[in-house]
């Protein structure tokens, strides 16, 4: 492994980080580290463009234009024009502004189809949709009944492009096409990919997208979120959440609302300029790596980790599930154990940093970007120690968190 780590074209990028010593940290997928320039950048923003310019940086630091330009930046990590993408508001939020346009643009269609076990929110969202449109349901079957399933009567295919328990990816251009063969929109959910596999939407002609920032693009907790619509459906489609700064005219400060040109009728309020000013520098950084080499080395350290578990902990009690193909899976791995949350902890007390997810997953990202092959060896050993020795069986590491 360390062999590998000095030969790694991309290990300077660990610098960029302020990663705690002593520690090795698998949860980006969660919540991505923290990156060095975010802090001056933060801190300069506060200082100098609120401090000082105080309501004029609004214009001379242009802040009004943070959506756009952000979004024109993110576009080119998921195959999108500039003018397809803005940041704004909450993955959540973006996601009901989609469903509720796209619903109401496929007159007759009132089914918005998705998959058990997809992310909460995405489904609570749709939930929440189909319960305030007329005769709208939200349907789920099984994802390898997905293409069967829609018929003439779904406006919008939602789903998770990475599932964020398993890993599992599904094909985009396969899904995608299939949608539109019958006449529905297609919705993906990018948070488990943008940052983590390669993404191309208009490659797979895809029509409405939502991801988060503080994954994989390293954003910082509760960053913005961004959201993709396709050229050719931004006359067509219109937002619910008619806010201000989704006006034509915002600053005309007129009655009665008009929808924006383009994608920018997508935004609603006033953009959180500290949360982008974050955001940026962490979107920065990954756009100056070679992204070919860098979503390989994610890979590299996913396949590493599974060959690692089964190898040195045979026996003990963990199950793979997460896909082995490459080409199916995300940039983490999921291992079930029936003692999966008191064994997480006992990790988390060594130093090893990953996440549970109920019920029984133990799951571990691989952000290429700062973790190194070394990381996953001895992540793996602690995991081997815990469980063989079995110390993950205290009482302490038996207390739920109100986070977990």
């Amino acid at each position: 492994m360390e062999r590998r780590d000095a030969a790694d074209p991309l290990r300077a990028c660990r610098d960029a980080f302020d990663l705690p010593p002593g520690e090795i940290y698998l949860d980006g997928n969660s919540l991505g580290a923290l990156p060095h320039a975010a802090v001056a950048r933060v801190a300069a923003t506060v200082r100098d463009e609120w401090g000082k310019g105080l309501i004029r940086s609004w214009n001379t630091a242009d802040w009004i234009g943070a959506p756009a330009r952000l979004g024109g930046k993110i576009a080119r990590i998921i195959g999108a024009a500039p003018h397809e993408v803005q940041v704004a508001d909450s993955t959540s939020v973006n996601l009901y502004k989609l469903l509720v346009a796209a619903v109401q643009a496929q007159p007759g269609r009132r089914v918005i189809l998705s998959e058990p076990g997809n992310f909460p929110t995405d489904l609570y969202v749709a939930q929440g949709v189909a319960a305030t449109l007329p005769d709208c349901e939200l349907r789920t079957v099984s994802r390898d009944e997905i293409v069967d399933a829609i018929d003439e009567s779904v406006a919008v295919v939602m789903l998770t492009h990475v599932h964020y328990q398993s890993g599992a990816r599904f094909d985009m251009d396969d899904i995608t096409r299939a949608a539109q063969a019958k006449g529905a929109l297609m919705l993906w959910d990018l948070s488990h990919s943008v940052g983590a596999v390669p993404v191309d939407l208009n490659a797979a002609n895809a029509d409405l997208a939502v991801g988060c920032g503080y994954k994989y693009l390293n954003g910082g907790p509760g960053a913005p979120a961004f959201l993709y619509v396709a050229e050719r459906h931004q006359a067509a489609l219109r937002s619910p959440l008619s806010g201000w700064m989704g006006h034509a005219a915002p600053f005309d400060f007129t009655d009665d609302y008009a929808p924006g040109q383009g994608i920018a009728r997508f935004l609603c309020g006033t953009p959180p300029i500290l949360g982008m000013a974050a955001l940026e520098e962490g979107v920065d950084l990954f756009l100056a790596v070679d992204r070919p080499a860098l979503f390989a080395k994610g890979q590299a350290l996913c396949s590493t980790f599974i060959e690692l578990v089964e190898t040195r902990c045979t026996g003990l009690g963990l199950t793979l599930a997460t896909p082995r193909d490459p080409a199916a899976r995300g940039s983490h791995v999921s291992l079930r154990h029936a003692s999966a949350w008191p064994v997480m902890q006992a990790l988390i007390a060594r130093g090893v940093i990953g996440d549970f997810r109920a019920p029984d997953a133990l799951r571990f990202g691989f952000t290429p970007l700062y973790t190194a092959h070394a990381d996953v060896w001895h992540a793996v050993e602690a995991l081997r120690d815990i469980l063989a020795s079995g110390s993950w069986d205290q009482p302490a590491f038996h207390v739920r968190a109100a986070v977990t």
